[in-house]
């Protein structure tokens, strides 16, 4: 996976990355199907200038599809944790629509009797 970081000041640097090796680890288990010269990352952080808090962007690109997610939070590790949490759970989403789950979801049976109740004819 290629990761790319633009805007991040040097006094965020440090707590962005080792937080960013940990939620990329858990990417990677996400998305192993992907080889991962295909994959690429880019993330940004930017201070919101008038609400007391960080916005941290993420842009995952896949060779299926582009996902974007972003995070607010009242401080850098929060926004990155908002932002990370919402791009796993679209790439989940994306993975089930590659599969097409949606086709194969099994539906519930209808008029099937419970336990103890008598079957009705």
């Amino acid at each position: 996976m290629r990761i790319t970081y633009s805007q991040i000041e040097v006094r965020f640097r440090e707590a962005v990355e080792t937080e960013f090796t940990h939620q990329v680890a858990k990417l990677d288990r996400l998305l192993k199907r992907y080889q991962a010269d295909s994959l690429q990352l880019h993330a940004s952080l930017e201070e919101a200038p008038r609400k007391a808090g960080f916005d941290f962007t993420l842009h995952l690109a896949l060779p299926t599809g582009k996902l974007h997610a972003t995070g607010h939070g009242t401080d850098v590790l929060g926004a990155a944790k908002a932002a990370f949490a919402e791009i796993q759970m679209q790439a989940k989403k994306h993975q089930e629509k590659l599969r097409k789950d949606y086709v194969w979801k099994r539906k519930r049976g209808r008029g099937v009797p419970k336990l103890g109740e008598a079957p009705a004819n």
